[in-house]
């Protein structure tokens, strides 16, 4: 397959280590070098290890409950997941990177690719990537160089499982042979996009190394797999088929969905819950310039008590008419909540859905339409926007989403928000 043309180093991948410990490092000083834990909502599994967690033997997805006694026993730190800390350092981090070349793709939370071409020396460039980084907001981050994104990805992994780079690695600064050596030492499931499945079934046609897929031919990869890995292997290849999406597609659908941290016994409860989601779900959608056609409304009890009564059920609810306004999309959803909802159950989870989402500016008029009234409600929608981004999520929203919220997400290890609450500031002493 051809997609484009072989070339030296074209992309950098920059990746903050162990991402959401090492938030937590940069404003206690006193967790570095020790084995810290992040957890999933109400603290039920490992998300984020710290290499020294990683060394006691902790696994990721891990639940908290089965192994908080040997982690305790061996000095491990758990902390709940702080998103609003994470998503702040995330923007820095991308701000600074940003800043020092001309192009970049934010990939993940933690994950960015530079565009890089006319960069005259890379080792000096990715050093001092590493310590600005480091020097203004705290985080250590490795990175990769590659001539396509999948081998930048490759080259990152170098660099941070093989501390003689000093965190940076330059894939194409390879000869031919060392580039062959290193492949023929790393497993296929390290390559870009090549998960447990793809990986057993790799295996069973005996590649089991980068070099072993980098060399497989063509015909057979196409016989028994999608034009996707045959990319990837063109991109093992020096040959770039994938360029920076500068930027990124809207979602086609949007989920709002969370466990409970107390379990949920009345429908004035999850109505609460189910419209909190609604406001996630919305505020997101007017983010991305789109409407919604319809929305999907779940709940569910918690299937990992076995023993107690279950119920499942989910419903979707069609709009009058595509939309982004809260109290609309609001109002359906606790329409679907009702006709699902049956007393004597103890819910544990509910989730929203937008679905059928189209861009706004398209949005056909409908025959009854006021449009002032619309006009209106966008007026509104956009000053709930404004409040929440200045003042966080949740300040203003419709009354019926709940004040106390008891069935809210249980975060009994959460660290201040350093970054985002003037009352949660760290202060000197």
């Amino acid at each position: 397959m051809s997609c484009g043309s072989s070339s030296p180093a074209a992309f950098a991948l920059v990746d903050v280590n162990s991402f959401y410990c090492s938030c937590e490092a940069v404003f206690d000083p006193r967790l570095r070098g020790k084995p810290v834990v992040v957890l999933s909502n109400n603290d039920g599994c490992i998300v984020a290890r710290s290499a020294e967690a990683k060394a006691v033997g902790l696994r990721m997805g891990e639940p908290w409950h089965l192994v908080r006694a040997k982690a305790e026993a061996a000095g491990v730190i758990a902390y709940s997941s702080n998103y609003a800390l994470y998503a702040d350092m995330s923007h820095r981090a991308m701000t600074i990177l940003a800043a020092m070349a001309p192009v970049i793709e934010v990939y993940s939370i933690d994950e960015c690719f530079m565009g890089i071409e006319g960069v005259p020396e890379l080792r000096a460039f990715g050093l001092q990537v590493k310590e600005r980084l480091h020097q203004w907001v705290g985080l250590p981050v490795c990175v990769g160089f590659g001539s396509t994104k999948t081998r930048a990805k490759l080259a990152n992994h170098v660099a941070k499982k093989q501390p003689e780079h000093g965190g940076v690695f330059d894939l194409e600064a390879l000869a031919p042979a060392a580039e062959r050596d290193l492949f023929r030492q790393l497993p296929v499931r390290e390559i870009w996009g090549i998960g447990g499945r793809l990986t057993q079934r790799l295996n069973a046609l005996g590649i089991h190394t980068v070099l072993d897929l980098q060399l497989a031919p063509e015909k057979r990869l196409r016989e028994h797999f999608s034009v996707v890995l045959e990319k990837t292997v063109s991109e093992l290849r020096g040959v770039s088929c994938l360029s920076l999406e500068l930027v990124t597609a809207p979602r086609k659908q949007i989920v709002s969905s969370r466990s409970f941290g107390e379990e949920v016994t009345t429908f004035e409860g999850l109505r609460e819950a189910v419209l909190s989601y609604v406001h996630i779900a919305t505020e997101k959608l007017r983010a991305q310039g789109s409407t919604a056609e319809a929305v999907a409304v779940g709940i569910r009890t918690n299937p990992f008590k076995p023993g107690t009564p279950q119920y499942t059920r989910g419903i979707t609810v069609p709009l009058a008419g595509a939309t982004d306004d809260t109290l609309r999309i609001g109002r359906a959803a606790e329409a679907g909540l009702k006709l699902m909802y049956r007393s004597g159950f103890r819910y544990k989870k509910a989730e929203v859905v937008l679905m059928g989402l189209r861009p706004k500016a398209r949005r056909q008029a409908g025959l009854f339409d006021d449009a002032d009234a619309l006009a209106k409600r966008d007026r509104l929608n956009a000053t709930l926007d404004r409040v929440n981004a200045r003042f966080g999520r949740g300040a203003l929203a419709v009354a019926a989403a709940g004040i106390e919220k008891d069935w809210g997400m249980r975060r009994q290890r959460l660290s201040p928000c350093y970054t985002t609450r003037w009352d949660e500031l760290p202060v000197a002493r």
